[in-house]
Parts: structure tokens; C-alpha cells; sequence
């Protein structure tokens, strides 16, 4: 009632044509609010109407998609071995031992891929002389599943055709003897880590955004990236590389780039940005997976440099045209090649404050079933 009378004393209290005028300006706004929306509605009824928005109304995906071409047409050109690795190869022979430690597999599986993954191996072999595929993980690692493979699959013409093939492919046995094949773990002892120090971990990293003035070795950042590469991903492609920026001229170039460095990019002692790569994937339907993949990575790598008695802070990389395009000139990117996100390293300073950051409770992340 008290809020009624108030109303209706402004009211009475506004000039003649002043409320005419101010409920003119209400609905043209909410007009124009609506007519904003038109297209986005009109885009929600189909993929094909999404589609045409963005095609004719918003350039947001544009450097997705050029990426993701860009990208189909290096993974063609990764037949042979380039850069000491190959997405095609990883990927076969990935799956040939997902075949082969299957319980109830086919006695001749892989058949339709089989021939390809043996020519793609056998020219990685001949590319590099005999003492460079013998010190080659990947390429010791595709000889024995390969072998592992020959020896237990059936009876098949592609399966005999590429047998030819792997036998007639000159390999230097390895000197160790160890097989890299599927094996049975040694699970006789408990995880090294308990649940508790793992907690605790988790709990202690925080996002730091004061670090003292102090180097950060390589051979540290190292141990962190080692931890990183266990991280699991599809196919064991791992679709990424660590950019580590450690030059004091090219970091004051690089840091002040991401949005959410502002305030204290000058403090960063190391700046880490997790790069994906399209180029390990044949299809758009994997465009994703950089971003997966890069991510459960990062995170190993955070946990590891904690480990250490650094600490980072995770920067967010949103898709913004020009500040790509800026990070791409300075770090030479490729067209395939799109940053994940920026970490900041460094030694914490004792004396820097960090967020609280209180995190949901279980109760709303996690659903059980239909719950």
C-alpha cells in the first residue's frame, strides 16, 4: 500500500507529457531488446538456421573453422613422419592395442586398417637411419605392437599382406629387451599417493598471482610437463604442445596479451600457454578434442608444479579475433594451432593474498542416475 502511494505521488508530481514520454522511451526499448533477439530466435529452430546466423551475422566461429581445415590438410600430409611423430601412426596402433587386450576379441580384428597402419610405419622406418628408429619411443612402441599383433591375429588376406610387409621393414631389436606392449599392472601394493595427500594437494593450489623474483629452473618445468604427458587422451594422440615463455623480452610481449593477466602480468616469472593442434585429427567431429585433451593435461601439469613448490594460475583465453590474431604473429602460430589457455608459473610470494574461491558443495556437482 505505502509503495502504491508512493508511485502515485510521483506521479502527480511529474509534469504533463514527461510520463507520456518516459513510457514512449520504456517501450522502445523493450522493442529494440526484442528486435535484437529476432535473428538468435529465428536461428534457434534449426541447425541449418544456426548455421546461416553465423555465416551471415557473427564471425565467431570463422577462425574455428579455418583451423579445423587447416588441420585436415596437415594430418594428410603426416603420412611419413614428420616432426619425429605421426597422428596416423599413434592412432592405429592405439587402437591395435585396445584389439589386443579386448577378452573376447575377434580372431582376426583391425583387418580394415591394418595395411595402412604397416605402410605408415614402414615408411616412418625408412625415413631415419637405424640408430634414430631404434631411439624412437614411438617407433620402438609401434615395432612391438605390431609384432604383439602379428603374432595373435588370425587368418586374413590384409592380415597376411601387411604381415609380408612388417617382416620385410629392417628393425634393430632393442637392447633392454622391454616390450611396449598391453600389460598387466602391478597392483600387489597400494597407490603410492593416498586419497588424503592427494586431497590436500588439490586443496593447497590455488590460483597465484604474486610470485617472488626468483628464476624458475627448466629441469622443473620439465618434471611438471613429464606429468603432464600421462594425462590420458583419445587415441593417445596428445593434440597439444606447452609453449613455455621464459625470455624476459618476448614474456613482456606475451603477457600483457591475455585479459585476465591485467594487474599483474609484470609479476609472472613464466608464462606457459597449452596449445592445441588440429592436425592430429582426420575428421571435424574431433575439433573438440584439443580442447579435452589440453585441459586434462594442464592439469597435471598444475598438480606437479605444486608438487615442486611452484605455484601457477590458470588465465583464461577467450576467443577474441584481434588478441589471436596478436598471439599468433608473436609466437608464430600455425593456422591449425589454437591457444587453450595461458598459465602463469612462478615461486609464490609468502606475502600474496590468494582468493578463497569457496567451491560448490557435492551436493551440486554430482547427480546419480536420474537423481
Amino acid at each position: 500500500m505505502i509503495a502504491g502511494l508512493r508511485r502515485s505521488a510521483k506521479a502527480q508530481a511529474r509534469p504533463r507529457g514527461v510520463g507520456l514520454r518516459y513510457t514512449a522511451s520504456r517501450v522502445w526499448r523493450w522493442f529494440r531488446r526484442k528486435a535484437a533477439r529476432l535473428p538468435l530466435r529465428l536461428a534457434g529452430l534449426s541447425p541449418l538456421a544456426s548455421s546461416l546466423y553465423f555465416c551471415l551475422f557473427s564471425a565467431a566461429f570463422r577462425r574455428e573453422h579455418h583451423a579445423v581445415v587447416q588441420g585436415l590438410l596437415k594430418y594428410g600430409e603426416q603420412q611419413d613422419w614428420p616432426g619425429g611423430s605421426s597422428a596416423v601412426l599413434r592412432r592405429s596402433i592405439h587402437r591395435l592395442e585396445k584389439g589386443l587386450l579386448m577378452r573376447h576379441r575377434r580372431p582376426a580384428f583391425a583387418v580394415g586398417y591394418i595395411h595402412e597402419t604397416v605402410a605408415c610405419y614402414a615408411r616412418a622406418v625408412a625415413s631415419v637411419c637405424e640408430a634414430q628408429a631404434a631411439a624412437s619411443p614411438e617407433l620402438r612402441w609401434a615395432h612391438d605392437v605390431l609384432k604383439a599383433y602379428f603374432h595373435q591375429a588370425g587368418d586374413h588376406p590384409a592380415i597376411r599382406s601387411a604381415h609380408l610387409l612388417f617382416h620385410s621393414t629392417p628393425w634393430p631389436e632393442p637392447a633392454d629387451g622391454h616390450q611396449r606392449v598391453p600389460y598387466r599392472r602391478d597392483l600387489s601394493q597400494p597407490p603410492p599417493v593416498r586419497y588424503e595427500d592427494l586431497l590436500a594437494l588439490a586443496r593447497r593450489r590455488r590460483s597465484v598471482r604474486w610470485f617472488l623474483r626468483r628464476p624458475v629452473p627448466r629441469e622443473v618445468i620439465d618434471r611438471a610437463i613429464l606429468v603432464a604427458a600421462q594425462s590420458p587422451s583419445a587415441c593417445n594422440r596428445q593434440p597439444f604442445v606447452l609453449r613455455v615463455i621464459d625470455d624476459p623480452g618476448l614474456l613482456a610481449r606475451v603477457a600483457q596479451v591475455p585479459m585476465g593477466a591485467a594487474g599483474f602480468w609484470e609479476n609472472i616469472p613464466v608464462l606457459v600457454l597449452v596449445v592445441g593442434q588440429q592436425r592430429h585429427f582426420f575428421s571435424p567431429r574431433d575439433r573438440h578434442l584439443i580442447y579435452v585433451d589440453g585441459a586434462l593435461a594442464a592439469m597435471g601439469f598444475l598438480y606437479a608444479a605444486e608438487a615442486q613448490g611452484l605455484s601457477t594460475c590458470c588465465i583464461n583465453w577467450p576467443d577474441i579475433r584481434k588478441k589471436e590474431a596478436l598471439m599468433a604473429r608473436l609466437l608464430g602460430l600455425e593456422p591449425d594451432e589454437r591457444i587453450i589457455m595461458c598459465i602463469a608459473v612462478g615461486y609464490p610470494d609468502p606475502d600474496g593474498l590468494v582468493a578463497c574461491s569457496e567451491k560448490k558443495p557435492l551436493e551440486q556437482l554430482r547427480r546419480y542416475n536420474f537423481e
